[in-house]
């Protein structure tokens, strides 16, 4: 922070005033510290949501949605996707600075050397249903990682809250694909170590034992692009839910256990499969005049998902980069020979020229082009959100490894605004009315 007491906020209650701290940021708007409200006035404040509240301080991502900014420890996304590799923006987010080229070798060694998950691990996928969402079992899968890699949970310990973290970057994209793998029947894929960690990825969930997965390095990249843009992204839910989850001091693995468990909703994790629905409900090109007309229609419940941000205002710069490895699919792919390439194109110009949408600032959002590239890659709906874990792993672990080391840092204990019954009587079962 610049400033930690830069000025106060004078709150009158009753006649009684009370001087509370105002903190000044490195970015963004100035923080009225409240924490010594109930001590010296007796009264809560109310925050449904918390859009008006900080929880936490952090030195890791700050978005700004009106200038439509989003940076990792300063650097900004659309560098970072353009010029940096997924392990380079996760070294950044654990540690605070982009590694040197000795450092990163020796991060991507010790990644890749954690691949592989330990196999009795196996076992557990086996006692889901052949049919068991991939998110599900992931939720499942990594909670149950505490039960075999006991060195690694005593959070007092530094060296082992490290290993937590490579554990769970190096072995998450392996659990998924083998998720996936089980749902459609398929043998699971060990990783190679001689591949980067999106090619890795797409290998454990493309190739298969009778002949070698050719992997499209434009594939790759569009991979590689998509974990970084997802990589973290605030104080969302999910990643609030991992700080309340380690704030009672339980083991990392059930921590990020949470954060899918909470990414999996449909409101924070399952937008971009909302947008893919969306663009194979309108179908075809020629119908897409009669769903803009719905779109604009205040009486009409139909949403056309994919289109603003709820936190940015003028643009998504995540959908910016994104936007490139779409095209890039579509040249690879061509749309004629895929219907829902060609209506997203066709959307998406419509988007970028209607008055209506441009005045709403509703842009084509990191959603909307996420949910295509993985569509056209070959993923079902079900694994859109299991990708986004992945990538988001990396950001939770940070938020983890961040709380665990600030002295500040107690138990999450909300308070409430009760509007239940007062105390009153107990009444014997022979005298209670019906």
């Amino acid at each position: 922070m610049k400033d930690v007491k830069a000025a106060t906020a004078k709150l009158t209650i009753e006649g009684r005033s009370i001087d509370l701290p105002i903190l000044r940021p490195t970015l963004g708007p100035d923080v009225i510290d409240i924490r010594s409200l109930y001590k010296e006035a007796g009264v809560f404040t109310l925050d449904p949501g918390f859009g008006s509240t900080a929880s936490c301080e952090s030195a890791i991502t700050f978005v700004d949605g009106d200038a439509g900014q989003l940076l990792h420890r300063g650097y900004p996304i659309e560098e970072l996707a353009e010029k940096s590799t997924f392990l380079e923006v996760a070294h950044a987010l654990l540690y605070g600075d982009l590694p040197d080229r000795a450092q990163l070798i020796e991060f991507e060694d010790r990644v890749t050397r954690h691949t592989m998950i330990h196999e009795q691990m196996h076992n557990f996928f086996c006692g889901f249903r052949r049919d068991a969402h991939p998110m599900a079992t992931l939720v499942g899968v990594v909670g149950a990682m505490s039960a075999f890699y006991h060195d690694s949970t005593d959070i007092t310990d530094p060296w082992q809250r490290e290993v937590a973290s490579i554990r769970m970057i190096a072995k998450l994209p392996t659990i998924a694909a083998m998720a996936y793998k089980y749902s459609i029947g398929q043998p699971m894929i060990y990783p190679k170590n001689d591949l980067p960690y999106a090619s890795n990825f797409l290998n454990m969930c493309f190739a298969v034992p009778a002949e070698e997965y050719r992997i499209d390095p434009i594939f790759a990249k569009a991979m590689d692009r998509i974990f970084i843009l997802h990589a973290d992204h605030e104080q969302n839910a999910s990643s609030s839910t991992v700080r309340l989850a380690s704030s009672s001091g339980a083991n990392p693995f059930g921590c990020i256990a949470a954060g899918i468990a909470c990414l999996w909703g449909p409101a924070h994790g399952g937008a971009n499969q909302a947008c893919l629905e969306t663009l194979r409900e309108i179908g075809t090109k020629d119908r897409i005049p009669e769903f803009i007309k719905r779109a604009k229609d205040k009486n009409d419940p139909f949403r056309l998902m994919g289109f603003g941000h709820r936190v940015y205002k003028s643009h998504d710069p995540r959908a910016t980069v994104m936007k490139e490895s779409a095209h890039e699919i579509f040249e690879l792919l061509g749309t004629k020979s895929n219907p829902i390439l060609e209506v997203a194109t066709e959307l998406e110009r419509i988007a970028l020229e209607d008055d209506y949408f441009i005045e709403r600032n509703l842009y084509p959002n990191v959603d909307f082009y996420s949910g295509i590239i993985l569509d056209a890659m070959g993923f079902p709906t079900s694994m859109f959100t299991p990708i986004f874990a992945i990538a988001r792993t990396v950001g939770w672990v940070s938020q983890w490894r961040e709380m665990i080391s600030d002295p500040h840092q107690k138990i999450a204990r909300p308070r409430q605004l009760y509007t239940g019954a007062a105390a009153r009587d107990y009444v014997d079962m022979g005298n209670r009315k019906s």
